[in-house]
C-alpha cells in the first residue's frame, strides 16, 4: 500500500489518519514490489545451496530482477536448474517477509559474513553507492528483511529498504529465471567481479508466457543477427570493440536515411556545418566536458610537439582529444562573428561522428558502441523564441520518425527537484523554461510524463519515446534546453533595444545516433524494410533463360526512373531463387514468361507469398515508383496501390 504518498508494506501498523492507497500486483510499483521479492528468494536458494556465496544486490529492472552474487566459480546452467527448484520449494513455504529496522552497528553485526553488504552500510545515501543499491539502502534509517516459517522461526535475511509481498507464496509461477552474466562490484572494473543472475516475474503464468514469447520475437528481430544475414555491417576485430564498418546493403539504408534527413532539415530552415573530429583540450575545459564527462571520453592524443636535433623538446605538445559531443563546435561557428537578433533562431544541423570511452561490457551491437553519428542539431533563440521554436523542434521531430513509418509516441519532461544544490540558474528561468516545454509537450496531444529530478543540471528537457512492431519502448529524440554553454562561451547577440544579450541554446538529437536508429527500424521491421528503404527494391527472375531480356528491359525502365532493381540471370530454378530473395528480404520480385511476353505485362510476387499476375509494364512501374514516393510499407498486392 501507499502511506501518505510512500510505499509500505501491507504488515504496516496504521493510526487511522494516514492517507491510504492500494497498490496492485499489476501496477508498476506492485511489479516492482513483486520482482523484487522474487530477487530475494533467489538469494535465500542461492544461499541454501552454496552458504558461502557472498550477496551483491538485487534489484527490480524493467522486466524483471537480478542479483549478484560472490561465488568462486562462475554459476553453471546445471546450477540455475537446482537454483530453479530451490526457489519453487522456498515460494510454497509461503515464507513471510518481515521488517526490521536496526542500527549501523546491529547490522554490521548481524552481516559480519556478508562483505559487500557491509560496504554498502559505510555508503548509506552516498553518491558512491552501487547503482541498483538503492533497494538495500537509503538517506534513511537501515532495515533487514527476515523470511520467517510459519512458526515465526527465521530462516533467511538481507538488508533491504522493502517494501515487499506479504510472503513468497505470492510470486506464484509467473516467475522464471532467465540468464547468468559477470558483472563488476558498483559497476567499476577495479572491484571484484561477481556472477549474476537474471530473472523475470509476472503476475500470473499467462503472462510470463506471454512475455517469454515476446522475448522470442525479438531474438527472432534482433538487428545483430540481422545485420549479419542481411550483410548490412560488421564489427571486424581489426578494427576494435564498438566500431562498425557499413556494407554496401546497409549502406544504402543508412544513405537513405541522411539524404531525407537532410532534405527535411533544409527545408526546415536548418543549416548543414562541419566539424573535425578532433580538438585541442582547451575546447573541452571551456566546455566542461574534461571536467564532468572525461571518463566518457578517450584518453589524450600528444600533438604539436617539436624536438631539435638533439631530441630536446623545444615546444611542449599540446593534447588532443576525440570528441564526444558536437556542440562545442557548433558553438565556435556561432562566435565565429557577431550575432544579431535578426540572425535568431540560428539552426545548426550535422552529422557529426563522435566517440566515447563506453566499457566493453556495455557495448551491443550499433545501439551501444564506441563510435557513432549524431544527427546533431543546435539551435539558438533569444529567450522570447524559445517555447515557439521548442514548438517547432517537436513538430518537426514527430514529423520525420512518422516518415519512417514510427507511430507511437509518448513524452517525458524532465524537471528539477527542490534540491537548490544540483541545480544552476535562476527560479525564475527554470520556472519559465520548464513551463514553456510543458506547454509544448501538452500541446502536442501526447501522453506526458513529468519527472522531478532528472533534468540537466542547467536546465529541463523533453525526450521523446516511441514503441515498436513488438510493444518495447526506446527512447529517441532529446530536446534540452541549455543557458550553460552560452555563458561559458561567452556568447551574444545584439537585441532588437541595442543591447547585447544572451542567447539560449537548444539541444536536439532526432535520431540520437544513426547507427542507434537504424538498429531500432530493422528490429522494428524485422528486416522487411519499406520499399524506399530496402538496400534492393526489385528483383526480376525470368520464368526461363529465354525470357530474360524481356524482363531485363524492364529493370533497366526501373532503373532509369531511380529503382534498385536487380535481374537475377544465375543458374538456379525459379523457385530457389524466389526463395533466396525472399529471405533477402527484397520487397518486390517481377516475374515474367511467355505470356507476359506476349502480352507486355509482369507478374508481381509479394512478401506474404501471394501473386499479382498480368499487370502492364507502365502500370507495374509508376506503381513501384509511387510506393518508394509515399514511404510504403508493401507487404501484399493491397499495399501497392
Amino acid at each position: 500500500m501507499r502511506v501518505n504518498g510512500e510505499l509500505k508494506d501491507l504488515a504496516t501498523t496504521l493510526t487511522g489518519t494516514e492517507q491510504v492507497e492500494p497498490v496492485t500486483i499489476d501496477s508498476p510499483d506492485g511489479l516492482n514490489i513483486l520482482r523484487h521479492s522474487a530477487a530475494h528468494v533467489l538469494a535465500q536458494a542461492v544461499q541454501r545451496i552454496n552458504p558461502q556465496a557472498n550477496l551483491g544486490i538485487g534489484p527490480p529492472i524493467t522486466d524483471g530482477f537480478y542479483y549478484d552474487f560472490g561465488v568462486d566459480t562462475p554459476f553453471t546452467p546445471e546450477d540455475i536448474k537446482a537454483i530453479t527448484k530451490e526457489m519453487q520449494r522456498i515460494v510454497r513455504e509461503g515464507q513471510r517477509f518481515v521488517r526490521r529496522v536496526v542500527t549501523d552497528d546491529e547490522a554490521r553485526a548481524e552481516l559480519a559474513d556478508e562483505p559487500f553488504k557491509l560496504e554498502l552500510i559505510g555508503l548509506k545515501g552516498g553518491k558512491e553507492a552501487a547503482e541498483g543499491a538503492s533497494v538495500e539502502v537509503g538517506e534513511g534509517e537501515l532495515t533487514i528483511y527476515d523470511n520467517t516459517t510459519r512458526d515465526g522461526e527465521v530462516v533467511w535475511k538481507d538488508l533491504c529498504r522493502g517494501p515487499h509481498l506479504p510472503n513468497t507464496r505470492m510470486i506464484g509461477n509467473g516467475w522464471d529465471l532467465t540468464r547468468i552474466a559477470a558483472a563488476y562490484w558498483r559497476g567499476s572494473e577495479k572491484n571484484p567481479q561477481l556472477q549474476r543472475i537474471y530473472g523475470t516475474a509476472w503476475p500470473t503464468k499467462d503472462e510470463l508466457r506471454a512475455y517469454q514469447h515476446r522475448l522470442e520475437e525479438a531474438a527472432k528481430r534482433d538487428h545483430r543477427r540481422l545485420g549479419k544475414e542481411l550483410d548490412l555491417f560488421s564489427f571486424p576485430e581489426e578494427i576494435g570493440s564498438g566500431l562498425s564498418v557499413w556494407h554496401p546493403r546497409g549502406g544504402v539504408v543508412r544513405g537513405e536515411m541522411e539524404q531525407h534527413a537532410r532534405k527535411r532539415h533544409i527545408e526546415g530552415g536548418y543549416t548543414y556545418v562541419y566539424t573535425p573530429h578532433i580538438s585541442k583540450e582547451d575546447l573541452f575545459l571551456t566546455s566542461n566536458h574534461l571536467v564532468t564527462y572525461k571518463d566518457g571520453m578517450f584518453p589524450p592524443i600528444v600533438m604539436d610537439e617539436e624536438r631539435d636535433e638533439n631530441g630536446e623538446i623545444t615546444k611542449q605538445g599540446q593534447d588532443y582529444y576525440l570528441k564526444p559531443m558536437n556542440c562545442p563546435m557548433h558553438i565556435l561557428i556561432y562566435k565565429e562573428r557577431a550575432r544579431s537578433y535578426r540572425d535568431l533562431p540560428l539552426r545548426f544541423a550535422e552529422n557529426g561522428t563522435v566517440y566515447r570511452n563506453e566499457l566493453s561490457g556495455a557495448l551491443h551491437g550499433l545501439t551501444r558502441v564506441r563510435g557513432f553519428t549524431q544527427d546533431d542539431s543546435h539551435l539558438f533563440v533569444t529567450p522570447e523564441q524559445l517555447e515557439e521554436e521548442v514548438g517547432k523542434v517537436l513538430e518537426f521531430i514527430l514529423s520525420m520518425l512518422r516518415d519512417f513509418g514510427l507511430t507511437d509516441f509518448e513524452l517525458e519532461l524532465s524537471m528539477k527537484d527542490d534540491e537548490k544544490s544540483k541545480w544552476i540558474g535562476s527560479d525564475e528561468f527554470w520556472e519559465s523554461s520548464t513551463d514553456a516545454l510543458r506547454r509544448v509537450a501538452v500541446a502536442s496531444g501526447l501522453k506526458l510524463t513529468e519527472v522531478p529530478g532528472e533534468a540537466a543540471f542547467y536546465g529541463p528537457k523533453i525526450d521523446l519515446k516511441t514503441r515498436d512492431a513488438i510493444g518495447r519502448t526506446w527512447q529517441l529524440s532529446t530536446v534540452q534546453v541549455d543557458p550553460n554553454l552560452p555563458e561559458r562561451f561567452d556568447l551574444e547577440f545584439m537585441d532588437k533595444d541595442g543591447q547585447k544579450k544572451r542567447p539560449i541554446m537548444i539541444h536536439r538529437a532526432l535520431f540520437g545516433s544513426i547507427e542507434r536508429f537504424f538498429a531500432i527500424l530493422l528490429e522494428h521491421y524485422a528486416g522487411d524494410f519499406p520499399v524506399w528503404l530496402s538496400p534492393v527494391q526489385v528483383v526480376g527472375i525470368p520464368v526461363a533463360d529465354d525470357f530474360a531480356d524481356y524482363l531485363g528491359e524492364v529493370i533497366d525502365t526501373l532503373r532509369s526512373r531511380g529503382v534498385r532493381a536487380e535481374l537475377d540471370t544465375s543458374d538456379d530454378r525459379m523457385q530457389k531463387k524466389i526463395r533466396t530473395h525472399t529471405t533477402g528480404k527484397v520487397p518486390l520480385l517481377l516475374i515474367a514468361g511467355e505470356q507476359d511476353r506476349a502480352a507486355g505485362t509482369v507478374s508481381f510476387r509479394y512478401r506474404d507469398g501471394s501473386q499479382e499476375n498480368g499487370v502492364p509494364i507502365a502500370q507495374a512501374v509508376d506503381r513501384i515508383r509511387a510506393a518508394i514516393d509515399s514511404h510504403a510499407l508493401v507487404q501484399t498486392a493491397g499495399d501497392l496501390a
